[in-house]
């Protein structure tokens, strides 16, 4: 069952992996918001993990998980503001939100172990799909340099979560 949603989660965001026509790739305002998206949705499983869970490492990861994607929402707002653009939802996000929904719907059936082994699971393959899309689609189809640099640092950081998410799945038993 976690497979299934996970691939959901990597075919919405490996279509845009795809390489596209330039007149495919997705616009500035769509690259925002489904970064934006992608920020909030992990936002929200962190609150989750800390509001199911026990062991202090997953606390702690989930923790940094709503630090560090709240930092980067609340950049890639202020960018967006200044620079005058309107993040424009598109069915990326949609899918994206919608899996997230259903993911956390099913977490929170689970306690203890089962749902610290789950969260983990689900936030290594949740990672390395959005850094996926960020390296192959997102970052080289962002046009302004400004959006491209924040897109740059936040893949910095979400290869350090993802690396940070694999060591911690070795030892969530």
């Amino acid at each position: 069952m976690m497979l299934k949603s996970t691939m959901f989660a990597t075919v919405a965001l490996l279509g845009l992996a795809v390489p596209a026509a330039a007149a495919d790739a997705p616009t500035d305002p769509q690259i925002a918001h489904i970064a934006y998206t992608a920020g909030v949705i992990d936002v929200a499983a962190g609150k989750q993990a800390l509001a199911r869970s026990h062991n202090k490492a997953v606390r702690s990861f989930a923790q940094e998980m709503v630090r560090d994607h709240s930092a980067v929402n609340d950049k890639a707002l202020a960018l967006v503001k200044s620079l005058h653009v309107t993040p424009q939802d598109n069915p990326t996000s949609q899918a994206l939100t919608k899996q997230a929904d259903a993911e956390r719907a099913k977490l929170s059936h689970l306690s203890g172990a089962a749902f610290d082994r789950a969260y983990i699971d689900n936030e290594v393959a949740y990672h390395k799909t959005v850094n996926s899309a960020l390296q192959s689609t997102l970052i080289p189809s962002a046009k302004n340099a400004k959006l491209k640099a924040l897109l740059e640092t936040g893949l910095t950081l979400f290869r350090e979560h993802e690396a940070h998410a694999e060591q911690l799945a070795k030892t969530v038993k």
